[in-house]
């Protein structure tokens, strides 16, 4: 606090009892600065803070905030007193499997919570929890790190280098450095079910059916609100948002300046997943359906014998794969012939990736699984014989790593390292920008950066800078404070 000075806040929340909006905002005012908070009610929210060149002027940008907020149907309250609203945990059965065989599962490794997200890349696999812990493995199952979110793990998903996971609390968190950081956060009576993301723009699906797009400086763009809820299914790409709900599949404009076409599916669609051409939705009727990208047509249906928790492809879609409520996995040929069921040996698939004739699942049972999808694997399998599963353990001295909330959390370094590029937090029409100092970059562009560490007037060292389509740079590597 100013020496002499008194500060005063407002704090105000909007609760709507329908299930819709459950957040706070609060403005505390400390001679030129003003601090705004604000986030789901019961959480610590995000925190922004702006000095003004006067007292005065501090108290009418004040005053401002808290008008448009009132006007918005914000009322006075007092903290504490009106309880969290619980987010929604995904309830899911899984029955035992009818499959005759066993699917070839080479290793298998128990996160100890039910796990929802999966990543699947050339050098590491992730499977994220519903406990918030985000596990990297080898493709042949060695444990490499672990980060500790804070809350649980919806759905991990890939931007080109960079990995995110969308959890419970509200936020995506970037984990493609050491220290992993809150690179978005979602407007606070958004219920996350899924996300995607494509050059730095993030598109969230939610309960009440709701798409909401939020670009690189965590501000909203656009919403819109499809004919179902419960929309499991979110993919993106150049030309749309695929967006699939309890009604079908919706694709709208990237700019969100309409919908392009809506095709209802046979059930409530349940996950998502696309190629270059197609994308193809897993429905509680016990289907896979691919749709066309371009005119939302039904051009292939692959048939289950129990709802469908989740679906992927063999590059080009050549095999399409499916896992469903009975704890069985499917392969079918391009056009929807069976070519074979197998049970996992666990728990059902609630996601799952293919990559280079291996199936990663992750179950209701928390288990990351790879199962050998080669021909000849497949093949034996059906025979009776499969590997023996190599269960996976815990190292005994695992690197942990948990979020970056504060400024001090930062490792700082004197001098720039060779070759390191220097950054800077600046006052841009009352927001908090990051630019480039160093030379050869775009001067006019912002640096998409964690808004916890921002200081004003601080310069930091990245390892490395990546313009994106958007007309901003991202940034890969560590982060460190400049002194």
């Amino acid at each position: 606090m100013s020496a002499g000075s008194t500060v005063s806040t407002t704090y105000l929340e909007l609760s709507q009892e329908d299930g819709g909006a459950h957040k706070f905002y609060e403005v505390s005012v400390d001679a030129q600065v003003v601090t705004v908070r604000y986030g789901r009610i019961g959480a610590a929210g995000q925190t922004q803070t702006t000095t003004f060149p006067s007292a005065a002027k501090a108290r009418a940008a004040a005053a401002k905030k808290v008008g448009e907020k009132v006007r918005k149907g914000y009322e006075p309250a007092v903290p504490g007193r009106r309880a969290p609203r619980s987010v929604t945990r995904r309830q899911v059965a899984s029955a035992p499997s009818t499959a005759r065989a066993v699917a070839p599962v080479l290793w298998r490794f128990g996160t100890g919570s039910s796990a929802f997200g999966i990543h699947v890349d050339d050098d590491r696999c992730w499977v994220g929890n519903q406990s918030g812990d985000v596990f990297t493995l080898d493709h042949e199952g060695s444990v490499l790190a672990r980060f500790s979110l804070p809350d649980g793990v919806k759905c991990l998903v890939a931007d080109d280098f960079w990995i995110y996971a969308g959890c419970d609390d509200g936020r995506v968190y970037d984990l493609s450095s050491k220290l992993p950081f809150a690179a978005y956060d979602i407007a606070a009576d958004v219920d996350i079910f899924w996300l995607d993301i494509h050059e730095g723009v993030l598109d969230v699906s939610d309960r009440e059916g709701r798409l909401t797009v939020i670009d690189h400086e965590d501000e909203h763009q656009w919403s819109r609100r499809s004919q179902g809820d419960h929309a499991w299914m979110v993919r993106a790409d150049d030309r749309a948002v695929y967006h699939g709900h309890h009604q079908g599949v919706t694709a709208y404009a990237p700019d969100g300046s309409g919908e392009l076409w809506h095709t209802p599916t046979s059930g409530g669609v349940l996950f998502g997943w696309q190629e270059d051409d197609t994308v193809y939705a897993g429905t509680a009727h016990r289907v896979v359906q691919r749709l066309s990208k371009a005119t939302g047509a039904v051009e292939a249906t692959y048939a289950c014998d129990s709802s469908v928790y989740s679906c992927a492809t063999a590059p080009g879609g050549r095999f399409v794969f499916a896992g469903d409520a009975a704890s069985s996995v499917y392969c079918f040929d391009r056009d929807g012939t069976r070519l074979w069921k197998l049970g996992t040996g666990g728990g059902s698939a609630l996601s799952m990736q293919y990559r280079d004739e291996r199936l990663y699942l992750v179950t209701t049972d928390g288990s990351l699984v790879c199962v050998d999808a080669s021909e000849a694997a497949v093949a034996a399998a059906q025979q009776g014989s499969v590997p023996v599963v190599r269960d996976v353990k815990l190292a005994a001295a695992l690197p942990t790593y948990t979020p970056a909330t504060t400024a001090t959390a930062v490792a700082t370094v004197a001098q720039p390292p060779a070759g390191a590029v220097v950054v800077e937090c600046v006052q841009d029409n009352g927001r908090l920008r990051v630019h480039v100092v160093s030379g050869g970059y775009e001067e006019s562009w912002n640096v998409q950066f964690p808004r916890a560490i921002r200081v004003p007037g601080a310069r930091y060292v990245v390892d490395a800078l990546h313009p994106a389509a958007g007309g901003f740079y991202r940034v890969r590597g560590e982060i460190r404070r400049l002194l």
